[in-house]
């Protein structure tokens, strides 16, 4: 029952007691509360798992993509060395190759009386004009004959002088000296030619150098080439193309004695008319 010397209960007081008949206190059940028309807000725990789910996956960068940097950096590295070692091996290469040292087959002696042929044919090894830098491979060496280089004064044929021990002169060079009608006169670093004696020597031969016994071409036009050649079968040998002439040691005479035999005849680029041999007497 209510008591009605109460007056009416104030909002947000507490409830009312209830006195039962049997005289018992009963405290009546809270208010349902008032429907505000919002729907109540999901749990935003469930909002961020689904979320997660819906992620994707996301892939671990590769090696290459790691280390593109530094492997870039090593690749340009590598590229220079291989192309610096190419260029040294390139010009550590020689220019040309020789298959033997030739030494002739032994000929016949002259007859009584008879002027003896100096010298040795060579085996022809051709006349190509190959281009400047080109590696050359001569079967027989020293070479009196075969490719050569066609570059007047630098490559071939090559200014007539004495050259040094230490001068880099290549036979693709005065090759083109002999096709000419010049004598080359070879010396190996082994030998006296080598020395600041054998040096002197040489030039003053140089100096004295008869024009050719042919055409008179004059000392200087094609020859003598004089030159150091390693890849002979003797210290000194004297050429005219196609012909070679053997000697152990320095022989003026006998190297002058040979270019008059010799010499401006065997060439294969004629400059003039090679007189014929005298008639013998009836």
């Amino acid at each position: 029952m209510s008591d009605p010397n109460r007056g009416p209960q104030q909002p947000g007081s507490q409830p009312s007691t209830e006195v039962t008949v049997d005289g018992s206190a009963t405290t009546p059940p809270a208010a349902a509360p008032r429907a505000t028309g919002t729907a109540p807000r999901p749990s935003s725990g469930s909002t961020r798992a689904g979320r997660r789910e819906r992620q994707r996956a996301v892939t671990p960068p590769s090696f290459m993509e790691r280390h593109r940097t530094p492997i870039v950096v090593v690749a340009g590295l590598v590229g220079v060395a291989l192309v610096a070692a190419f260029v040294f091996l390139s010009s550590s290469q020689p220019a040309y190759a020789c298959s033997t040292k030739w030494v002739p087959a032994p000929t016949a002696s002259p007859a009584v009386g008879a002027t003896p042929a100096l010298g040795y044919v060579q085996p022809d090894q051709g006349t190509e004009h190959d281009p400047v830098g080109e590696k050359v491979t001569y079967t027989y060496c020293a070479p009196a004959s075969g490719a050569h280089y066609n570059k007047p004064g630098s490559g071939g044929p090559i200014q007539p002088r004495v050259y040094g021990p230490s001068d880099n002169v290549l036979p693709q060079g005065w090759i083109h000296n002999l096709e000419h009608g010049g004598m080359v006169l070879l010396y190996t670093g082994s030998s006296s030619g080598a020395t600041s004696e054998g040096q002197a020597q040489l030039r003053a031969f140089y100096d004295t150098f008869p024009p050719g016994p042919v055409c008179g071409t004059p000392k200087g036009v094609d020859g003598p080439v004089i030159a150091r050649f390693d890849q002979m079968s003797s210290p000194f040998q004297a050429l005219v193309w196609g012909r070679v002439l053997l000697l152990d040691t320095f022989d003026q005479a006998k190297i002058l004695a040979f270019w008059e035999q010799w010499g401006e005849r065997t060439h294969p680029e004629k400059k003039c008319a090679v007189p014929s041999p005298s008639a013998a007497p009836s």
